[in-house]
C-alpha cells in the first residue's frame, strides 16, 4: 500500500501518508507520531505564533530523499528549502482557515473511501483494512482524517486561485501566433574597447554615487563564533567494517525480496491419501539431491498441470501472496534452494526459488557500510553528545570542551544572520547565536540538534553592531562601481548615436551578422537578452529594417530586424502552450498571494 502511494507522491494521500507517517515511523517510532501531531519537539520557527518543530522539518528532508527528489548527500543542503516550504505551507493552512474554508465530514468520508489503498480487490472500500493499514503505521482513523482536512482545504484554496484566472480565446490564438513566430535579423556587437576616450572617476562623482547607494555599504550586525561538532557519518567513516558483514546485512535486508517462485504440486483426497502425497514428494526430493532438474520433475510429477509446461513457474511473487505456509517456506529459501514439504490448502509442495527481485550486493555496499558503521558508534556518539550537554554548559570557553571530548574548534569569520553559509547556515544555528544568552551574557549555546547524527554548540568571540561603512572603507567598490557605470553610459552612448545613424540610413561599415528564422525557443546559440530585445522590436513595414539595441552584459548590440514570418502551424505546439499560459497565470496568483502573507506574517526562525 505505502509504496503505490509513494508512487503517487503527487497526489495528497500521497503526502499524507507517506510524508507524514511512513517517513515519521521509519525515522523516529510510533511514539513520533505524538511529536507529529501533538506539536511536541524542538521549535525551529514560527508562523504567527503557531510553531514548526525540527522533527517535522526532519520528516519533510526524509520524505524528499525517500522519494527520489534529493540524492542522500544533499541532505544538509536540503532543510533551508525545506523550512522554506513548511513556512509557506502553515501560511496558506492559516488563510484558508481564516477565511472560513470547509470540508464536510461526508466529503471526507468519500475522499477516504475512494483511495485504492484502502480497496478490497474487487474495488470496494473495506472498513477493516482501512483501521489496520493505518494501525499498522501507527496512525489513528481521527489523526489520519484531521491530516487530510488541513491538507484537502490548503488544496481548496490553491485550486481557487488557480480557476479564477483564465484566458480568453482570443489571447489564447494571439499567445500561440506569437508563440511560433519567427525572426531574421543582422546584428553588430559593440564592447568597451570601442569607446575612444579613458572613463575619469572623480571625487564628487564617487561622494555622490556613495550617498546615493549607501544602504548598498550597510553592514550588518556581525558576530565571530567558536563551535564544535560531533558527527555521526564522520565517526563512522573511521570504522572499518568486514565484508561477511556486510554480506550478512545484504542477506538480511534483502530476505522479504520479491521473488520468483517454482513448485511441484500434488492435491491429496480421493486416490491419493495426505501421507502417500508426503511420501511421492520425499522421493522427489532425493531425486532432486542426485542431480535432477526440477524443471523436469516438475513436468513429470506436478498436478498443476499449467504450471508443469513451465518447469513449474509460479511468475514473481510477494509477501502475502499465498499465504502463511507458504510465504514461510518461500521467503525463507535463498536462490535455487528447495523447500521442506509445503501444505496449503490445494496440497502438498516443493518450492524453489528460480530468481530473486532485490538490489545487488555491489549496488548496496556503500548504503550497508554507512549503516553498519552508524550503528557502530551509536553509544558513543550518544555518549560524546552527553558530555557536550554536560561540560558546555559548565565552562566558560568551548577551547577546554574541545579538548577533554576529543573534539576540534572551528572558528568562523564575521557573519550575520543572514550571511551564514555551510553549518552555520542551517536552520537555528544563527538564531542561538544572537540570542540573548550567548550575544550578551557571554555564556556557550544549548546544544543544537542539527539533524539526527550531528550536534553543535556554540560561543560569540567577537561582536560588532549594524553600521554603513564609511567612504574610505569602501573607496575601491565605490570607485569600480562609478567607473563601470561611466563606461556603461559611454558604450549606451555611443551605440544610441550608431543607432541614429542607422535610423538615418548611414551603415557605417558595422560587422554585421546574419541570423535567420529565430524563434522564442530556438535562439540558435545566441544571448536571451538578445533574442528578447528582437522579439519586442516592431514588425517592420516594407524592405527598410526596424532597428534597435540591446545591452547584453557588458557588451550592447545593435539589431537591424528584416522579416517577421508566422511559423509553422503545430497543435501540439499550441496546446502546450495555451495549458503552460494558464498554470503560470496560476502559479502567478498562488505566488502573489504567498508574497502578501509572508509581508504581513510574523515568521521567526
Amino acid at each position: 500500500m505505502l509504496q503505490s502511494i509513494r508512487d503517487r507522491s503527487r497526489s495528497w494521500g500521497a503526502k499524507i501518508i507517506v510524508g507524514a507517517v511512513v517517513v515519521t515511523m521509519a525515522l523516529f517510532g510510533v511514539e513520533s507520531l505524538v511529536g507529529l501531531f501533538g506539536g511536541g519537539g524542538d521549535e525551529i520557527a514560527k508562523v504567527n505564533g503557531e510553531p514548526i518543530t525540527r522533527q517535522q522539518l526532519e520528516v519533510e528532508v526524509q520524505r524528499a530523499i525517500r522519494s527520489g527528489q534529493v540524492a542522500p548527500e544533499q541532505e544538509r543542503a536540503l532543510r533551508a528549502q525545506m523550512l522554506d516550504q513548511l513556512i509557506a505551507d502553515r501560511l496558506l493552512t492559516q488563510y484558508a482557515e481564516e477565511g472560513g474554508l470547509h470540508l464536510s465530514e461526508e466529503q471526507l468520508d468519500q475522499i477516504i473511501v475512494s483511495l485504492p489503498e484502502f480497496q478490497d480487490q474487487e474495488g470496494r472500500f473495506d472498513s477493516e483494512l482501512f483501521r489496520n493499514r493505518l494501525a499498522s503505521a501507527g496512525y489513528t482513523p481521527m489523526a489520519f482524517r484531521e491530516e487530510l482536512r488541513v491538507d484537502m482545504k490548503r488544496q481548496q484554496l490553491q485550486q481557487g486561485l488557480a480557476f479564477s484566472d483564465f484566458t480568453l480565446p482570443s489571447e489564447q490564438e494571439t499567445l500561440a501566433a506569437l508563440q511560433r513566430q519567427t525572426r531574421s535579423f543582422r546584428y553588430a556587437v559593440l564592447s568597451a574597447e570601442q569607446v575612444e576616450d579613458e572613463v575619469e572617476v572623480t571625487e564628487a562623482a564617487l561622494e555622490e554615487y556613495y550617498a546615493a547607494n549607501a544602504d548598498s555599504y550597510r553592514r550588518p550586525e556581525q558576530v565571530r563564533l567558536e563551535y564544535v561538532i560531533i558527527d555521526r557519518q564522520e565517526m563512522a567513516e573511521a570504522v572499518d567494517v568486514e565484508e561477511s558483514e556486510l554480506r550478512d546485512a545484504w542477506q538480511e535486508r534483502t530476505a522479504d525480496a520479491d521473488r520468483r517462485i517454482a513448485h511441484i504440486m500434488l492435491t491429496v483426497g480421493g486416490e491419493r491419501s495426505r501421507d502417500e502425497a508426503r511420501a511421492e514428494l520425499q522421493a522427489v526430493r532425493e531425486r532432486l539431491a542426485e542431480g535432477e532438474a526440477f524443471a523436469d520433475l516438475a513436468l513429470e510429477v506436478s498436478d498443476d498441470t499449467v504450471s508443469a509446461e513451465q518447469g513449474g513457474d509460479l511468475g514473481v511473487i510477494s509477501q502475502g501472496f499465498f499465504g502463511d505456509s507458504f510465504d514461510e517456506a518461500a521467503f525463507s529459501l535463498d536462490e535455487g534452494e528447495v523447500s521442506d514439504i509445503v501444505e496449503t490448502d490445494n496440497g502438498l509442495h516443493l518450492l524453489t526459488v528460480t530468481g530473486l527481485e532485490r538490489q545487488p550486493f555491489e549496488s548496496m555496499r556503500d548504503e550497508l557500510h554507512r549503516e553498519l558503521a552508524l550503528s557502530r558508534v551509536a553509544g558513543e556518539f550518544n555518549e560524546r553528545v552527553q558530555r557536550l550537554i554536560d561540560e558546555s554548559f559548565a565552562a566558560d570557553d568551548l577551547q577546554s570542551v574541545a579538548d577533554d571530548i576529543g573534539l576540534e574548534l572551528h572558528t568562523s569569520d564575521w557573519v550575520s544572520r543572514d550571511s551564514a553559509e555551510g553549518v552555520l547556515s542551517e536552520p537555528g544555528v544563527m538564531r542561538e547565536a544572537f540570542s540573548a544568552d550567548v550575544l550578551e551574557e557571554g555564556f556557550n549555546s544549548e546544544v543544537i540538534e542539527l539533524d539526527s547524527d550531528r550536534r553543535l554548540v556554540l560561543r560569540v568571540v567577537d561582536h560588532r553592531p549594524a553600521t554603513i561603512l564609511p567612504l574610505e572603507e569602501v573607496r575601491d567598490r565605490v570607485e569600480a562601481s562609478v567607473a563601470a557605470n561611466l563606461r556603461r553610459d559611454a558604450l549606451m552612448a555611443l551605440a544610441e548615436e550608431r543607432l541614429a545613424a542607422l535610423r538615418d540610413g548611414d551603415e557605417q561599415g558595422l560587422d554585421w551578422q546574419r541570423v535567420d528564422g529565430v524563434s522564442r525557443q530556438e535562439t540558435q546559440g545566441l544571448s536571451r537578452a538578445l533574442v528578447d530585445t528582437v522579439f519586442r522590436l516592431p514588425a517592420p513595414e516594407g524592405d527598410a529594417p526596424v532597428y534597435g539595441l540591446a545591452a547584453d552584459g557588458e557588451r550592447v548590440v545593435l539589431i537591424a530586424l528584416e522579416r517577421v514570418e508566422e511559423g509553422e502551424l503545430d497543435p501540439q505546439v499550441e496546446q502546450f502552450v495555451a495549458s503552460m499560459a494558464e498554470r503560470l497565470r496560476a502559479q502567478a496568483a498562488i505566488q502573489g498571494l504567498l508574497d502578501d502573507l509572508r509581508d504581513r506574517a510574523e515568521i521567526r526562525r
